[in-house]
């Protein structure tokens, strides 16, 4: 006791004394300030945490640094609770002023910051304004999605009717040929040649109608297919003297294989039928004649056949619509338009892609794709 009043007076008469001569050392009076400032820093050291941890998982918020410089000044306010528990028994009032200046900077600066975000504060929408925007926006994503099924039901509803058509005129033309044909035989004559030329012309126009079924149900990929094991260079080459008969002389077809094989597994009938397709048409787009030329190669795991000519081309719009059943930019009776959709369709059927790139006077190519075979050789090929 002896000591500390010693120390009490020294305070006196240095005009130092801590807080707790001033209260009279009442113990009621100590211990309140105490409880009550530790409380109250406890608290304040506690806020800057939450938003800290608040900012680490929402980087996104915009207003982020304001509440950054909000935790800094709750910081500085709870630190002055602590030194007024110091104070209570060393006057450390040196510090005590220290903290309360940096604790004054803080909160001027926020306070200084935040009025003029207030607008933008103010205008940050509620909850409830939230939840009435994503209702709305439900509601016009379940429109337009409406709109669009609508849309796809029309368009579906515009292909049936081209389609339908389509086919019914090219059948009317197929019949007529085969009735015109039948109605001569059945009235009979002498003359065994126009005979024969009756029934010539009748089963030509009944092996076109089975052409053109057979290149419908490609189209529609219920053609079935017999898959077999193909090496695509060889069929390639065994190709070639056919498109060189059915094609015109002037056209020139060059080949650039891939020096392996290259094994794929499709219906073999149906691959010939979509390259010839594929060469008719390069044919047409050359009346004056040109090279076509025939490229295999391998694209990753896929088996890649290119056809490229010199002709006319195709801008971007009839690109778009090339593997459209009945559509061609052939004269009336050229061609019935099923060329490119039965590729397609054979292609598709088969896990394949087709690819077609052109530009008015370049020529065309097409690219069909096909997955390679499984456990296929990587034997040299021989080559045309």
């Amino acid at each position: 006791m002896e000591m500390l009043d010693r120390l009490m007076r020294f305070f006196l008469q240095t005009g130092l004394p801590p807080h707790g001569f001033c209260l009279l050392w009442d113990p009621g009076l100590v211990w309140t300030h105490v409880i009550a400032d530790a409380i109250i820093a406890s608290a304040y050291y506690s806020i800057p945490v939450v938003l800290w941890l608040f900012l680490r998982r929402r980087p996104d918020l915009e207003f982020g640094w304001l509440l950054g410089l909000f935790a800094l000044f709750i910081l500085a306010c709870g630190t002055t609770h602590l030194i007024s528990i110091l104070v209570l028994w060393v006057p450390a009032y040196g510090i005590e002023a220290l903290v309360k200046v940096i604790t004054a900077i803080a909160s001027i600066v926020t306070a200084i910051v935040l009025w003029p975000l207030l607008p933008k504060l103010v205008a940050v929408p509620s909850p409830s304004q939230l939840q009435s925007a994503l209702d709305r926006l439900h509601v016009e994503m379940a429109e337009r999605e409406h709109a669009e099924e609508m849309l796809r039901q029309s368009q579906k509803m515009q292909a049936v009717g081209q389609l339908t058509a389509g086919i019914a005129h090219d059948f009317n033309n197929l019949l007529a040929i085969i009735n015109g044909n039948l109605e001569r035989l059945k009235r009979g004559s002498d003359d065994e040649h126009k005979t024969a030329r009756s029934i010539e012309n009748a089963l030509a126009a009944s092996e076109r109608a089975a052409r053109l079924t057979s290149q419908l149900l490609a189209f529609a990929r219920k053609q079935p297919l017999m898959i077999v094991p193909v090496d695509v260079n060889q069929a390639v080459c065994d190709l070639v003297p056919l498109i060189e008969q059915t094609t015109s002389q002037k056209m020139t077809v060059e080949t650039d294989l891939w020096p392996e094989s290259l094994d794929i597994e499709i219906d073999k009938n149906q691959f010939d039928t979509a390259i010839l397709n594929l060469a008719l048409n390069a044919r047409d787009a050359m009346p004056d004649g040109g090279l076509l030329r025939i490229t295999t190669a391998m694209e990753g795991g896929s088996v890649a056949i290119f056809v490229k000519d010199q002709g006319v081309g195709m801008d971007s719009e009839t690109i778009s619509r090339a593997v459209e059943p009945f559509f061609t930019t052939k004269p009336v009776g050229s061609g019935t338009g099923l060329g490119l959709s039965q590729v397609f369709g054979f292609v598709v059927q088969s896990g394949g892609q087709v690819t077609i790139e052109s530009e008015p006077g370049t020529g065309t190519s097409v690219k069909l794709s096909f997955p390679r075979r499984v456990g296929g050789t990587d034997e040299a090929s021989a080559g045309c």
